[in-house]
Formats: structure tokens, sequence, C-alpha cells
């Protein structure tokens, strides 16, 4: 099999980079180890930057978005009882954000790219990539009960932290940055109409929590536990009594509750491959970069790295010159620091650290104040939440 991108993975990086170059005229080949209908369940981020919108639109993939996503023009910050709603748009010259679950973003690009793009393969687990810094790198895979390979001018490796795409880089050209957090999310969705009309980030004694949705008939909510954490070992009555605990103000404001439909925990972690591209293999997405969820960022910057990438990509083949295919991993790692920088700093804004001295805790409640009552510090928030700019 020939193609000239071969992409790895079809999580929401590599099925809107097939889209881009689809909409430019390049060809393309998607593997995805898994089968279709995990890739469209599976839960994951549901915060789309200005940006991630804007390209959604521009490539043809935001039709039910509109119809069906919820736009949010801010977000609550709750701290000693008291509520401050941070207002997107008038400080940011009109940007904002939109609620729209990763995996309808999946299941929008899948449609697309099985009625329009090209080769889009289920359950065709990559192996291995070859000869990346050569002109003729390879992705060898096994699909339907054998082996193949795909023979490419590039590859682009989309397939997450744990995927075969990063191993391909040599270890000597290959740096790695990190932070691991003591602590977790147990995140729960729940069939209840959201208790609020925009995001909710709480910062408690006890912990911090998050209010979100995924619709208007379903909410998403998040407790800081400690790392290591089993979902099952928490019972829906104490994961609401706690909710409401970190959620509880002044003004009587109340959480609804409902069924609890999905329980799980999700890790907190910081970390970036440098570089992100080796010869003819560029990394985008998880495969290159974690972040933690405080900042809601993951999704995004994942999409910040393919709009390079197929920018770059049509570039050469317009004019014939790689300068931005050799700019790529220069290009995304200036935004994806200042993306982790912006998590990094929303982690510990709003998390109380099980070691957290009165000291440290006053300081995150002088770091809050400060916001609330800065039209500077809260502007540089909504800046960096609603979205780097994609270049």
């Amino acid at each position: 099999m020939r193609t000239t991108v071969g992409i790895i993975g079809a999580g929401p990086a590599g099925l809107l980079l097939a889209r881009l170059l689809h909409n430019a005229g390049i060809g393309s080949v998607v593997l995805e180890s898994r089968d279709r209908a995990y890739v469209e369940r599976r839960q994951r981020a549901g915060i789309l930057e200005q940006g991630t919108v804007d390209v959604l639109r521009a490539a043809g993939a935001g039709a039910r978005m509109d119809r069906e996503g919820l736009p949010h023009e801010g977000i609550e910050l709750r701290f000693d009882r008291r509520r401050h709603r941070v207002d997107f748009p008038a400080l940011t010259a009109g940007r904002s954000v939109m609620v729209y679950a990763q995996t309808e973003v999946c299941k929008d690009l899948i449609a697309l790219q099985t009625e329009q793009g090209g080769p889009l393969l289920f359950e065709a687990e990559a192996l291995a990539v070859e000869d990346a810094d050569g002109d003729r790198p390879r992705v060898r895979f096994r699909h339907e009960g054998r082996e193949d390979v795909l023979e490419c001018d590039y590859v682009a490796g989309c397939d997450g932290f744990w995927g075969v795409s990063r191993s391909a880089v040599p270890a000597d050209r290959s740096q790695i940055f990190e932070r691991t957090y003591p602590f977790g999310w147990l995140g729960v969705l729940a069939d209840v109409p959201p208790s609020h009309d925009e995001l909710v980030y709480a910062r408690h004694e006890r912990g911090f929590a998050l209010l979100s949705m995924r619709s208007t008939s379903v909410s998403r909510l998040y407790l800081q536990v400690p790392d290591g954490t089993d979902a099952g070992d928490w019972r829906d009555e104490e994961i609401w009594a706690e909710l409401e605990r970190r959620f509880e103000t002044a003004d009587g404001w109340r959480l609804e509750r409902g069924p609890i439909t999905q329980k799980s925990v999700t890790p907190m972690r910081s970390f970036v491959h440098e570089p992100m591209r080796h010869g003819r293999l560029f990394l985008a997405g998880d495969a290159a970069h974690i972040v933690p969820p405080t900042g809601a960022k993951g999704l995004n910057l994942a999409v910040g790295d393919v709009v390079t990438l197929a920018r770059a990509l049509a570039h050469e083949r317009r004019t014939g010159s790689a300068d931005l295919l050799d700019a790529y991993s220069e290009t995304c790692l200036r935004r994806v620091w200042q993306a982790e920088r912006f998590s990094y700093d929303m982690t510990t804004l709003l998390h109380r650290h099980p070691d957290a001295t009165p000291f440290e805790d006053r300081l995150q409640l002088a770091r809050l104040a400060r916001i609330t009552t800065s039209r500077a510090a809260e502007t540089d928030l909504a800046e960096a939440y609603t979205g780097f700019r994609l270049d």
C-alpha cells in the first residue's frame, strides 16, 4: 500500500489531519488500532477553543457542532465560598469557547473521511515506523490477521502517548520534560441538567472540583482525589456530598443531583517530547505532549499541531519548499510550552497539594484574589483559556 502521508491514529488529531490534507488535495491513509465503535465512544475532552472551532468550520466539519454544541462566553471561579465570573468576549475582543465532546468531533470527522476522504482502516495496529530518516518511510501494521506495509512520503504519529510513533525517534536525539502530580481527577457523568450554564472551577481546602457538562441534560463533574484512587471505592452518595461541600457558596447556590452513569479516575501529568520531528516522521497530539486537564488544552493542542503540519505539507506541495516542514517542531513547541505553562498554572492555582503548608494555601488565595481584582491578570487567563494562535 502506498500514500503520501501515513497517519497513525484516528483520534481527533489524525482524523482532522486527514480532512485538512484531503481539502488540500494531498493523499493519506489512516491506521487505527481500535474498532470504530470504540473510537466513537471513548470519553475525552469537551472544551474547544475559538481556534479549534474556526478550524472545524473551515474544514467542513462544523455543521453538527454549531447545531448541538454549547457556546460558552466565560467560566466561574469559586473560592472562600465566593463566586467570580470571567467574561471571555469582554477580555479577548470577542473570543469564546465551545462545549462539544471529543467523541462527537471524532464521529463528525469519521463520517467525512469515510464518505469523501482516503482509506481509514480500523483494527489496523501499527507495529513500527521504519526508515523515518530516509526518503521513503514505512509503517508496518497488522490488519485483518496479516501484516502489511504502508509506504509513505511522510508519517504523522497521532497515536497517543502509548503509541509506536515516538519510539521511532532515537533516544540520543530525544529530550523528555515531565512532571507528575500527587493527585488525580475522579470524573463522573450524571443524567442531570448542569447546575450552572458555564463551567465552574472551585478551589476548596478539601481539594479542587469542576462542574462541566456534555449537553443540556448531562453533567460532567470532577473531584480532586489522591493519586492511585480507585473510582469504585466512591459510592454515589459520597461523590455528591463531596461535590456539594466543594462548590458551596455564601449565596445559597444549589448543586442538582441525578443518576451517575459513569465513573473514572484520570491521572495528572505534564509531558513534552522534543523534538516533535525526526526525519519524515512528525509527532502530533498526545504522542508529543500531555497536559493536565485543568486548562482544557489537550485536544486543542493536537488541533494546533495538525493545522501546522497540514499547512507545511500544502506549502511544500505548492512551492517545493520544505521550510515550513523544517520549522514544524519549533513552531509547535512555542505553543505547546505556553499551553504547558497555563495548564500548570491552573493546576497549582486550584488544587491543594497533600503536603501544602498554610503559607502555600494563602498564596493560592492571593493568586485568585489577584485574578478577580486585576483586569490585566484576568485578561491573561481569558486569553490563554480561549486559545493561543494557530501559527
